[in-house]
């Protein structure tokens, strides 16, 4: 068996820690990421800003895209993750949560792994920063609403609690 190195490229919004887009690849090139850029806001408004890193592979096509889509982008400096918390933090959370307990063959199973984990994680993961609430927020519900049930997410890896009536 052969392993082969995969990339993934992330839209955060920063309002409610939201993912907006996402993006698998084995080879990043600048026009591949030029294109997730024109993925991510299809049909909605781009964004007026952009904070992002100072990778090779947004080469000369990216900025190009990010500026007929009159998005003004703001680079971080030089080796400074802090500078992009948010996704620095979802960085961290995809490999500890998610990707440290699953084994990735291809480019589809980890598009699907990421696919499930970001429903869990928008929907389910609280989130401290938002006063323990999930960025898709979702009411607290009452004993009365019934007994509390468990749901599997993220093929077993975590689960959402809910009161479900009898």
């Amino acid at each position: 068996m052969t392993f082969r190195l995969l990339f993934v490229f992330l839209v955060l919004s920063h309002d409610r820690r939201r993912v907006v887009h996402f993006g698998v690849t084995a080879n990043p090139t600048a026009a591949w990421t030029a294109q997730q850029l024109v993925n991510a806001f299809p049909w909605e408004s781009p964004p007026r800003y952009l904070l992002r890193d100072r990778d090779g592979s947004y080469g000369e096509p990216f900025p190009q895209t990010a500026q007929a889509m009159q998005i003004r982008e703001v680079l971080t400096a030089p080796r400074s993750p802090w500078q992009n918390a948010y996704v620095e933090r979802l960085i961290g959370s995809i490999r500890r949560d998610c990707l440290d307990h699953v084994l990735v063959f291809n480019q589809r199973g980890l598009r699907r792994i990421l696919k499930s984990y970001f429903d869990y994680y928008e929907t389910s993961r609280t989130h401290l920063g938002l006063e323990k609430d999930a960025p898709v927020s979702r009411p607290v519900q009452p004993p009365s609403f019934g007994r509390v049930i468990e749901i599997e997410q993220v093929g077993g890896l975590h689960h959402r609690y809910e009161r479900r009536a009898v």
